[in-house]
């Protein structure tokens, strides 16, 4: 007899390839001549030779790892001097290194909130707030995506006590559709009702404002927790907490993530500094993006349906998931690459071709794929 656990791994694996919504690993040759438009390296820098050496340097003088959580004897030099930067460069007291995004998200949720605290969230925050929000053990609402009319009717539910705190959190540019938060109005409506905000900016940092710090610096706000990640804009891997002295100390003491993770790599401290100045100082690349932007939607069908966003992140909704994936192969057998995103990570109905613009592309990139992008691309 087969095992319970067989049956129930066979049974939704066959039902996942049914719905057409079966994943697949693909492995990538960095040596590939397909054109990548679906990556989130969005300033080009996973491969800039000044970041390389940086983390070269790095690793003859740090070694290859760590070797033990921040607390123990993981917190190094490199990892000091990153922190400081950071705050430095977005405005905060304090920054707190974890080794993804989704880590530092569930760290701060499960962290910060209690039984009596109220969590609301945007419907299409990632996945790692969402099931971050309903694993904690506050009570989670969603509100309708930007809605600022469904946010101040969640809040109008409430009554506030002196023990009941309130955290609303968003992300600055959403991922899978590259339109931005209305962080102005949910800092002022979070001030009204004494409440926090915390922003997580994956896809923010690096690309917005004049020298890269963001959606919230673009807004003109400073959000109570801002979360960065760096396997973006940075081109390498990890996130930081950027908040307040108290609350990096709460975090310091309570966030089971934090404490009982080995820390990043000294070395990857020392590359994810360089990053950050080449993010500061090399407004070019940023500047590129706009001008790659604009040439895209010049020379893309307009019946196509491109979504016109101030961000790297250009979606075409589909809606079928078959259709989706078959125009992802007729674009990579053009020799073009672009992410094919079906449900769950969207919405039923909504699959779409997510296109990521880079400061590593070019303008015949760019042509090559709108080109592409009008012959398969079925209108009618």
């Amino acid at each position: 007899m087969m095992p319970l656990f067989n049956q129930r791994y066979q049974q939704a694996l066959i039902d996942r390839q049914q719905q057409g919504l079966y994943r697949q690993l693909q492995c990538q040759e960095t040596t590939s001549t397909t054109v990548n438009f679906a990556s989130n390296d969005y300033l080009g820098l996973a491969q800039e030779p000044a970041i390389i050496a940086a983390w070269q340097q790095g690793l003859a003088k740090y070694g290859a790892g760590s070797g033990a959580s921040p607390l123990v004897t993981g917190f190094k030099v490199p990892h000091a001097n990153l922190e400081q930067q950071l705050t430095e460069w977005l405005g905060y007291k304090r920054a707190l290194l974890f080794n993804s995004g989704f880590s530092a998200n569930q760290a701060v949720l499960f962290t910060l909130l209690q039984a009596q605290d109220h969590l609301f969230q945007d419907k299409l925050n990632h996945a790692s707030l969402i099931e971050a929000g309903m694993l904690s053990p506050a009570k989670m609402t969603r509100f309708a995506h930007n809605d600022m009319s469904a946010l101040q009717r969640q809040f109008s539910k409430i009554k506030p006590t002196a023990n009941t705190a309130s955290l609303v959190v968003t992300e600055g540019v959403f991922s899978m559709d590259g339109d931005c938060a209305p962080l102005a109005s949910l800092r002022e409506m979070t001030m009204q009702h004494k409440s926090w905000l915390m922003v997580d900016d994956a896809h923010g940092c690096g690309v917005l404002g004049e020298a890269g710090q963001g959606s919230c610096h673009l807004a003109g706000i400073t959000a109570d927790i801002l979360i960065i990640t760096f396997g973006k804009a940075f081109g390498i891997q990890g996130a930081a907490v950027l908040c307040s002295d108290e609350t990096a100390e709460y975090l310091i003491q309570f966030a089971r993530h934090y404490i009982y993770s080995t820390a990043m790599p000294p070395a990857q401290a020392v590359a994810l500094s360089c990053a950050c100045s080449l993010i500061q100082t090399q407004a070019w690349r940023r500047e590129k993006l706009q001008a790659l932007s604009d040439s895209l939607e010049h020379q893309l069908d307009k019946c196509i349906g491109l979504i016109a966003t101030t961000t790297p992140i250009k979606p075409i909704i589909i809606g079928d998931s078959g259709q989706t994936m078959a125009i992802a192969a007729q674009l990579e057998q053009r020799g073009i690459k672009v992410g094919a995103i079906r449900p769950p990570t969207v919405a039923p109905n909504s699959a779409r071709l997510r296109i990521t613009l880079t400061a590593n592309h070019n303008d015949a990139d760019v042509h090559q794929l709108a080109m592409a992008l009008n012959e398969v691309v079925d209108v009618r």
